[in-house]
């Protein structure tokens, strides 16, 4: 998989701020999506699986602590926040519901950008156990670059596909529900529809096991869900 572009979701109700960070952040490898109103950064979210979210408190139909605690109901990506609440406790709240890092306004690009940095490294090196690459059978995945090899060669995967197995890496092991997968791979709003489930898992066990309909590491819990099994 060649890595996109990183998608970032800005919730933020100022169209100032929010044209300042499309200006500022048009350098860097970044697909940005705006969102308004906290309800409709809930759904951008869910839509576009970003890999960071920059969102703001003051926000005029819900808190953006509460958009923290609903987005960490599933999104376990960084969230970075941008307030004019300056005071420790107001801090406190926002990192406890589950933000990542906060900035004070008003902020500067460059401070902003390393945090980004910062933030999607840590990421990055979570979403293996312990490492930033994993290996199944004679499937390399490099975490860091975001990239898949079988053997020597590279293989492409779709965001959806990339997202879904970094998802069973992350439990590797472990017995993943398909309602866990639907919400944390495609977002809350997803979690009934099990056909997707079954066509990724199709196109994923298509493109990384010897033989796809008899998968040794890709392999189904009949009735509850997938998991990835790590043996060689």
């Amino acid at each position: 998989m060649n890595a996109a572009a990183t998608t970032i979701v800005v919730i933020e109700d100022d169209p100032q701020i929010r044209r300042f960070l499309r200006t500022g952040l048009s350098a860097q490898p970044f697909r940005i999506f705006e969102a308004e109103t906290g309800r409709d950064g809930l759904i951008e979210a869910s839509t576009r699986k970003p890999d960071l979210v920059i969102l703001d408190l003051g926000l005029p139909d819900l808190d953006g602590v509460e958009v923290v605690g609903r987005l960490r109901e599933w999104y376990t990506r960084p969230i970075i926040i941008l307030s004019a609440r300056s005071s420790e406790q107001e801090k406190i709240k926002a990192l406890d519901a589950g933000a990542d890092d906060y900035l004070t306004k008003p902020f500067g690009i460059g401070e902003l950008t390393a945090r980004m940095r910062v933030a999607l490294r840590r990421a990055a090196s979570s979403d293996g156990p312990g490492a930033t690459e994993f290996n199944f059978g004679d499937v390399r995945v490099d975490l860091a670059a975001r990239r898949v090899f079988r053997g020597a060669a590279e293989v492409h995967l779709t965001p959806n596909e990339y997202r879904l197995l970094t998802t069973l890496i992350r439990y590797a092991g472990k017995v993943c529900t398909h309602r866990q997968l639907l919400a944390e791979v495609w977002g809350p709003s997803h979690v009934e529809h099990g056909h997707y489930l079954r066509i990724y898992m199709g196109q994923l066990r298509h493109k990384l096991e010897a033989d796809p309909t008899n998968p040794r590491h890709l392999r189904t819990e009949v009735g509850v869900g997938y998991r990835l099994l790590v043996e060689p």
